[in-house]
């Protein structure tokens, strides 16, 4: 098995990312048994982490640090709390709610990515003389003989992570270690692997859900920082008003339940959500094919490691647990212009399309605008 470390006649100094889980803590370990002078940092991003309930499903409590700290011990490498609970709050938790508002569907955890652990957690361990930072995602970093660096998808597909992470630059790129990327195991061997290295986090729950939303409801906590707006649902095809809502962001592209609508539609098939309009503050409903989506427009272009070719044909990522389609990318006037191979559903804009060339992450962007197969009265 590769160390998925870059190459040196040295050992680096690496400052390792600890959320308070086992793949973090496992990762951790493993960079020490590489033989890397190893620090433990575990960022504090609630200002008030005792406000999140005991058995939080996300990765910020003060039990994971308290997690981090005892996984540390065991490891026998140094460990530190930082509090980056500010930045984490601007870039991540503020950038959240501003997108849900303005009828966009963010990915918060690609935002913590690149504006938390690769950029401000990044920036600062080399500041401090730190030559990489290691967390325990799932990705693979593949030198090559010039020195640069690609990153791969997971050697365990059923494990890659390396949609959240298609944000970083080459920079960023350089001085990150992902140590169990080319684990071609499960989970439950990861967990075993922790248990026989005396780690407690063994067998503790893999975090899911937005990490600053304990309790999993969103459209609760959405509605608390945004308040209560009524507006209507309408069809998209006739423009009839079919029933009201709270609140324009408490939806998202593709959404089936939870639509509170009087009656059903004259084919009697279900409808689903097309456009959130924030400017009139209107939900606009339909049938399933009207969500094929054929091309998009995308902002924002990062390129993973070296930037892509002008134009060419790629398998696209839509979603953090997505499948590939085929596509055809270029760079117009600075943004990112897709045309799909064949029509994909549920396509919002705020999300992030990444591009790859097989397993190779060739970059990542913000969807802004996507082109319908079928227009309907709301957006024709």
């Amino acid at each position: 098995m590769t160390e998925n470390l870059p190459r040196t006649a040295r050992p680096l100094r690496v400052l390792a990312a600890m959320s308070g889980g086992v793949d973090s803590a496992v990762a951790a370990a493993r960079a020490v048994e590489a033989g890397h002078d190893v620090t433990g940092v575990h960022l504090a991003l609630s200002a008030n982490p005792q406000s999140f309930r005991t058995g939080a499903r996300g990765c910020c409590t003060i039990e994971d640090s308290r997690d981090a700290r005892r996984a540390a011990d065991v490891i026998g490498i140094p460990f530190y709390c930082w509090d980056l609970a500010e930045r984490f709050r601007e870039d991540v938790v503020e950038d959240f709610v501003a997108e849900y508002e303005a009828g966009r569907t963010p990915n918060p955890c690609l935002r913590c990515n690149e504006k938390i652990k690769f950029a401000a957690l990044l920036d600062k361990a080399l500041a401090l003389g730190f030559d990489a930072v290691c967390t325990g995602h799932y990705a693979t970093i593949v030198e090559k003989e010039d020195g640069t660096r690609e990153m791969h998808r997971a050697s365990d597909m059923a494990k890659d992570q390396s949609y959240v992470l298609g944000v970083l630059d080459e920079k960023q790129l350089a001085h990150a270690l992902f140590p169990l990327g080319d684990t071609v195991t499960t989970k439950d061997e990861i967990r075993a692997e922790a248990e026989r290295r005396g780690l407690a986090v063994a067998k503790k729950p893999d975090s899911h859900d937005i990490c600053f939303i304990a309790d999993g409801d969103t459209q609760g906590f959405l509605a608390k920082r945004l308040g209560k707006a009524e507006g209507d649902i309408v069809d998209g095809a006739t423009g009839e008003k079919v029933g009201t809502h709270d609140g324009a962001y408490g939806f998202t592209i593709g959404q089936r339940k939870g639509l509170r609508i009087g009656h059903p539609a004259p084919d009697g098939k279900p409808r689903y959500v097309l456009d959130i309009s924030p400017v009139n503050n209107t939900v606009t409903v339909g049938p399933a094919e009207a969500l094929d989506v054929t091309a998009l427009t995308a902002i924002r272009p990062r390129w993973c490691g070296s930037a892509a070719a002008p134009a060419g044909t790629y398998t696209a990522q839509l979603r953090a647990h997505g499948g590939e389609t085929e596509v055809f990318a270029e760079v117009v006037d600075g943004e990112l212009r897709v045309r799909f191979a064949e029509p994909v559903r549920g396509v919002a804009p705020g999300q992030a399309i990444v591009l790859y060339d097989g397993t190779r992450v060739v970059g990542s962007a913000t969807i802004a605008a996507t082109t319908r197969a079928t227009a309907t009265a709301a957006s024709a």
